[in-house]
């Protein structure tokens, strides 16, 4: 393992995908991303998607200097087309209107069309909760999990994030996603020999298993049954239906290096904590004040660990130094 800072994540990401087709401020914004999910311990939507940044900037796969196309439809209502571009770099470019369209409604929604896998969904919904709003996300992903009884996947992990400001940091902040599990855990289960958990996945014929193989051959199961399989339909009609994007069933393995574009949605709602009344932070806190009383509870996102040194393996930094 080598012990790397945050700056030489974020340097050597910018690097590499500017190296590989993307624009510098695309390839800025996208390794902010990066940096954030390393310095969080989210490594799944860190440098472990880098390498397919690239290798999909280099084929065509997403397109790393188109500017995104940002409308406001309604006056509560911002859309930013991506282009089949990355996520991070449409919400950037459509942050401050969606922002501004909240505060001067109460409530506003941005929808981010045509864009690459967005990987970590907080990472948005903090940028949300920085600007003083509550953000709740969604989006939706290649096809990995079936529906309850099934076999056969239709929906993507298809995560929520919701992050609610606070005083000096978000008041409750989590991302999770309606899986049982992300994709990436059994993919590294299966590198590393180990077996999963029942409830992880089913095989191809629909029988639970704890081998990660079969589980790759078959599909995931959702998060609390039939109650995990309605918050990621809920997804999928939000990301997909409202954005215009495609379903999940039509986007290939996010990291397969070539093949058409993800064309993915995210949808977000920004809420002005002001709108209804002055009592928003009080009776949050009330809920926080009661959790923090409890040895052990927490609030999701509360006392969230950062780091300023990340640990790499040896082999991952060295094939993301070669591409950089």
């Amino acid at each position: 393992m080598v012990a790397v800072t945050l700056n030489e994540i974020e340097a050597l990401s910018v690097a590499a995908l500017t190296r590989h087709g993307a624009a510098p401020w695309v390839a800025a914004e996208v390794a902010r991303a990066v940096r954030r999910a390393e310095e969080t311990g989210n490594v799944i939507c860190g440098l472990y998607y880098l390498e397919s940044y690239c290798l999909q900037l280099a084929s065509g796969r997403v397109k790393g200097d188109v500017e995104p196309v940002v409308t406001r439809p309604r006056p509560g209502s911002v859309k930013a087309d991506a282009k089949f571009g990355f996520a991070q770099a449409a919400f950037a470019r459509a942050l401050l209107d969606a922002v501004a369209a909240a505060k001067e409604n109460g409530t506003a929604s941005l929808a981010v069309a045509h864009a690459h896998t967005c990987t970590s969904l907080g990472f948005f919904t903090e940028q949300i909760a920085a600007q003083g709003l509550v953000g709740i996300g969604f989006t939706n992903a290649s096809p990995v999990v079936a529906p309850p009884g099934g076999n056969k996947a239709v929906i993507g992990t298809n995560p929520i994030a919701m992050t609610v400001p606070g005083t000096d940091a978000p008041a409750m902040h989590f991302d999770f996603s309606t899986s049982a599990v992300a994709l990436g855990k059994i993919t590294m289960a299966k590198a590393a020999g180990e077996s999963i958990p029942l409830g992880w996945a089913v095989d191809a014929a629909g029988q639970p298993t704890t081998d990660p193989e079969a589980a790759l051959g078959g599909a995931l199961l959702s998060t609390g049954g039939y109650k995990g399989w309605g918050f990621g339909l809920m997804a999928e009609v939000l990301a997909a239906a409202m954005t215009g994007s495609v379903n999940s069933l039509d986007v290939g393995g996010l990291k397969l290096p070539d093949g058409p574009p993800h064309g993915l949605g995210q949808f977000y709602l920004l809420l002005d904590p002001g709108t209804y009344t002055d009592a928003f932070a009080a009776r949050v806190g009330r809920v926080v004040d009661a959790v923090a009383e409890q040895p052990g509870a927490r609030i999701p996102g509360a006392t969230r660990a950062e780091a300023s040194v990340v640990q790499v393996a040896d082999e991952l930094w060295e094939k993301l130094s070669a591409l950089a």
